[in-house]
């Protein structure tokens, strides 16, 4: 068993690794999706013009996109990069001809080859960097730093031309004629039979956008649509079950199923429905058999849509469903008929189990006998559960709720807690993020989905954590406010964060026997500033002798280094922003990254201890 808990875990860590390329990129695939809507010979309004950016697009701008962010996510901007620039051979590979490319038969979209490349580009400069860079002579920093770059994303492009794009493209091809098959012979339906249940699993993202869109991006290149945008985005299933609660569910369940029916179905937020279905097991039946039956409504109808939906929301779906070239109302029709056979038949069963379930009982009772059960299970299990007793609630700055994809149901979750905190006039802010971003400690409350405990345990073991089965309404969100009110007029922490400023005199404050360690925080569009200022503390550290470490962190970073030991160097227009993630941080406020006396005067201390 816990070897299966182990797999399940590892495919949400890739599901979230590619989620992260491909959700920042939706813009992009919903910008093309509208692009071929209107002005293709096909479109609602055709347009040589504008539909000169189609197929560029597609080919270039979206896998290049989508190559940089994946690096960007293991490298950062450096990574982003020697990613791109390893995408473009691959790209290069499989465009045709009269797109500059190689290949003679058609082009093939390289979204997998991105998702590939991306990130195996960065883990390449990441490591050559770390062997590299401790070597590097003063004052020839940024020339090798950007050489190694070129050379390392022109070594890997060559890699992509002749081996990577090619494989890609035949795997691509394979996988294609295997869903033409499918969907040829009505054998595609049987593919919710594992979506459904993975979906609610939090495995979702690595089928959807691991699987999924690369394909359906493919096909919907050369049919002008695509079923498998909506084997996923499908509302229908978890529409039933909100409704079925509605109408014989109890407690809380039944109180919540409304609202969340309007998050879910309008709002495209389908996590909204996992807990009801984890809340009765039998439940999956339901969201499979609605899943199937729409599938199998929507294949024989011939429905499909231009684009990825995302989200997967009845709105999205409309539009990305009424092209001419997908079939205008006639497809829209036919989308709305699968959705709406899934909703129903997936009501049909869950109502069902619900009349005939003589155990149900106030839902959230249920619930906290549910998260009883899961800490039991994460100690017999030797994973980290969650104390609330013995720890000090007085530290707590933050409160961060955590989900896969750091959207949709964790924003729900925070605005509710952020409300209560809010009203009980707390001064903690409450904010959200994707669990594979998730850098918390003490002063931290982190409040993550059941399913999600183990991983949140392993990426922030010092936080304080509280798992909840549904965002939406948990008894334990009262449970936070009250320890964090009982401790609101309890004397402020001792690791106040020690600031510089302007005076000179100010910067004995700054308690040098605790500094291991320098990072200069940026916000991203001034990278250049940071790298600049951290080569040259460098080089006058290196000319004194002092041998402490120096990096760079964006400021959604600077998590990870929130304590009294780092000293963080920014601007002053900046200090405040960084203070709000680390405040336990000291802190050398400059006017200027680059050019600063303050440098300097930092060395003439470091000498005198």
């Amino acid at each position: 068993m816990k070897e299966k808990t182990s797999l399940k875990v590892r495919v949400q860590k890739l599901g979230t690794a590619l989620s992260n390329m491909v959700m920042p990129n939706i813009p992009i695939l919903i910008a093309w999706g509208v692009l071929t809507m209107f002005f293709i010979p096909d479109g609602f309004t055709p347009n040589s013009t504008f539909a000169a950016m189609v197929g560029p697009m597609l080919v270039f701008l979206i896998p290049v996109m989508i190559g940089y962010t994946g690096g960007k996510n293991i490298y950062d901007h450096r990574g982003g990069v020697v990613g791109a620039i390893a995408t473009f051979g691959s790209i290069v590979a499989t465009a045709t001809t009269t797109m500059g490319g190689l290949n003679e038969n058609g082009n093939v979209p390289m979204i997998l080859g991105a998702m590939i490349l991306g990130p195996l580009g960065a883990w390449l400069i990441k490591k050559f960097d770390q062997v590299v860079q401790p070597h590097i002579k003063a004052g020839l920093e940024m020339l090798i730093n950007n050489f190694s770059a070129g050379l390392v994303g022109f070594g890997i492009s060559l890699f992509a031309v002749k081996v990577v794009g090619p494989l890609v493209a035949a795997l691509t091809d394979i996988m294609g004629q295997g869903v033409d098959f499918l969907v040829s012979n009505h054998l595609i339906p049987l593919a919710n039979v594992f979506i459904e249940p993975a979906k609610i699993l939090f495995l979702n993202n690595a089928i959807n956008q691991g699987i999924l869109t690369p394909l359906g991006i493919q096909q919907a290149s050369e049919q002008g649509k695509s079923l498998l945008f909506l084997l996923e985005a499908n509302p229908g299933p978890g529409l039933g079950i909100l409704i079925a609660f509605w109408l014989f569910g109890k407690g809380s369940a039944k109180a919540t199923a409304p609202g969340a029916m309007i998050i879910q179905f309008i709002g495209g937020i389908h996590e909204i429905y996992f807990p009801y279905v984890m809340m009765k097991p039998a439940l999956f039946f339901a969201v499979i058999a609605g899943g199937v039956s729409g599938t199998l409504t929507n294949n024989f109808l011939g429905a499909g849509l231009q684009a990825p939906a995302s989200p997967g929301s009845i709105i999205a779906i409309t539009g990305m469903a009424s092209g001419k070239a997908a079939g205008g109302l006639g497809n829209i029709l036919s989308v709305w008929a699968g959705i709406l056979v899934a909703a129903g038949v997936s009501f049909l069963v869950a109502s069902f189990i619900l009349k005939r379930d003589k155990s149900m009982v106030d839902d959230s009772a249920l619930e906290e006998a549910q998260a009883n059960v899961s800490e039991a299970k994460a100690v017999a299990k030797g994973q980290l559960a969650p104390s609330h007793k013995a720890v000090d609630f007085s530290a707590v700055k933050h409160v961060i709720f955590a989900c896969d994809a750091g959207m949709g149901s964790s924003a729900m979750g925070a605005s509710i807690l952020r409300n209560k905190v809010n009203k009980a006039g707390l001064p903690q802010d409450v904010t959200n993020i994707a669990i594979a971003n998730l850098k918390a400690g003490p002063d931290t409350i982190v409040v993550t989905q059941e399913e999600l405990a183990a991983r949140a345990a392993t990426m922030s073991p010092d936080a304080i954590r509280y798992s909840v089965s549904n965002f939406l309404n948990s008894p334990k969100y009262d449970e936070i406010i009250s320890q964090l009110s009982q401790t609101q007029a309890s004397e402020p922490s001792k690791n106040e964060p020690v600031t510089l400023t302007n005076s000179p005199t100010v910067e004995e404050e700054i308690d040098l026997n605790q500094i291991d360690e320098v990072v200069f925080a940026h916000d991203g569009e001034h990278i250049g500033s940071a790298t600049m200022g951290k080569e040259t503390l460098g080089a006058i550290f290196k000319m004194n002798g002092i041998q402490l470490p120096i990096s760079d962190v964006e400021f959604l970073g600077l998590a990870a280094f929130n304590a009294a030991n780092i000293m963080i160097v920014t601007t002053e227009e900046f200090t405040h922003r960084a203070k709000r993630v680390a405040p336990n941080a000291q802190y050398l406020e400059v006017e200027s990254l680059i050019t600063t006396p303050r440098y300097d005067q930092l060395v003439a201390r470091l000498n005198k201890l």
